[in-house]
C-alpha cells in the first residue's frame, strides 16, 4: 500500500475562482439554486479535542473563529427549517461533543420527529456523555439518529498519521461502545490515504468492522463514506454551466442545492448561514442571517466546490 506517495499537483492559478459570474477564461460561471432544504447543518464550533494534520476547517484545541452555538440560537433555525420542509439536522465541528449544548440539540431536533446525524471522532468528548446518550437513544430510538465516525483509515499506522498517535485506538474505543450501546454507526474515511483503490479500501474496512464488532456495511458508500482530499491549494478546474451537459450532472445533486449551515463566529452577535459545510471561513459564501435570506443561488467560486462536489462527486448528508 502507498501513501500520498504520488509527485505533487500543480498548483492552483491564484488568478482562478476569483469572479462570482465569470471564470478567468470568460466563460459564465455554474451557479446552483436551492431547490429544496433536505439538510441543515450545524457547525457546533471550532474547537476539537484534537489537531490533524489536515483539517479543512482547521479545527483544534485552540481554534475558537467559530464559538460555541447555543440550542436556543439552534432552535430558532430549527423553527424557520420546519417551515421550509427540512428532514434532516446535521452537526459538525471543531469535534461536537466538545460543545455542551449538543444533547439537548439533538433532544430537540429527534423531539421534532426530524432525522439527526453527528460527524464526531468518538474519542473521550463522546464518552463523557454516555449517559446522556443513552437516555437519548432510550427516548428516541436508534432509527433517526446516525453517529458518523471519522476513521482515516482501515490501518491504524495510517489513520494515526493524520491524527496523531494513539488516536485510532481510542476512536475504535468510541465505535465498539456505540456498537454495544445500539446506535446507529456510519464511518468516513478518506480515499486520498491510499491508492489501492475503493474496492480494497473497503475490503480493508470490512475486515476492521468484522474483528471489532462494527455494524456497519462496507460496501454501503453511504454507511461508509470515502471522500475525497481536499486541497485549496491544488489546481483544479472552474467549474462553467456548459460542464454540466459535459460531465453529466445536474446541478441539483451538489449539497448546496439542498443545504445550509448555521455558525456563530467569535464575537458576533448572532449566528450566520452559509451555503456550505466545508467553506466556513470564506466571506463570499456567508448568505445572510436567517435561512430565508440564504436561499438564493451559490456561485461555484471555490476549488472545493470543483474537487469535493462536481468532480469528487462527494456529499456530506446522507
Amino acid at each position: 500500500m502507498s501513501i500520498r506517495t504520488q509527485d505533487a499537483p500543480p498548483r492552483l492559478n491564484p488568478a482562478k475562482f476569483q469572479h462570482p459570474e465569470v471564470t478567468l477564461k470568460g466563460e459564465r460561471r455554474a451557479q446552483v439554486a436551492l431547490t429544496a432544504l433536505d439538510t441543515l447543518w450545524v457547525n457546533t464550533g471550532t474547537l476539537c479535542n484534537i489537531t490533524c494534520a489536515n483539517c479543512y476547517i482547521e479545527s483544534s484545541p485552540r481554534n475558537d473563529a467559530l464559538v460555541y452555538i447555543t440550542p436556543a440560537e439552534v432552535a430558532a433555525y430549527l423553527d424557520e427549517a420546519e417551515g421550509m420542509g427540512v428532514r434532516e439536522v446535521g452537526f459538525t465541528g471543531g469535534e461536537p461533543f466538545m460543545n455542551p449544548g449538543l444533547v439537548p440539540m439533538l433532544d430537540d431536533v429527534l423531539s421534532r420527529g426530524l432525522h439527526a446525524l453527528v460527524l464526531t471522532n468518538a474519542m473521550q468528548p463522546m464518552r463523557r456523555y454516555a449517559e446522556p446518550l443513552r437516555a437519548l437513544l432510550a427516548r428516541h430510538g436508534g432509527a433517526r439518529l446516525v453517529v458518523r465516525v471519522s476513521l482515516d483509515h482501515h490501518d491504524a499506522a495510517v489513520h494515526d498519521i493524520e491524527r496523531g498517535a494513539g488516536s485510532y485506538a481510542r476512536t475504535m474505543e468510541g465505535l465498539e461502545w456505540m456498537a454495544r450501546e445500539g446506535f446507529t454507526i456510519h464511518v468516513a474515511g478518506r480515499v486520498g490515504f491510499g491508492h489501492d483503490g475503493e474496492a480494497a479500501m473497503r475490503a480493508g474496512y470490512a475486515a476492521v468492522f468484522a474483528r471489532h464488532g462494527i455494524p456497519v456495511d462496507a460496501t454501503d458508500p453511504v454507511a461508509l463514506m470515502l471522500f475525497p482530499e481536499m486541497d485549496a491549494g491544488r489546481d483544479v478546474p472552474e467549474i462553467t454551466e456548459a460542464c454540466w451537459g459535459i460531465l453529466g450532472k445536474s446541478p441539483d445533486s451538489l449539497m448546496c442545492a439542498s443545504s445550509r449551515m448555521v455558525v456563530k463566529r467569535r464575537g458576533a452577535e448572532r449566528p450566520a448561514v452559509l451555503a456550505c459545510t466545508l467553506l466556513a471561513y470564506d466571506a463570499r459564501f456567508e448568505l445572510g442571517a436567517t435561512l430565508e435570506e440564504a436561499a438564493r443561488p451559490v456561485a461555484l467560486n471555490h476549488p472545493h466546490c470543483a474537487t469535493f462536489c462536481v468532480l469528487g462527486g462527494a456529499s456530506c448528508s446522507r
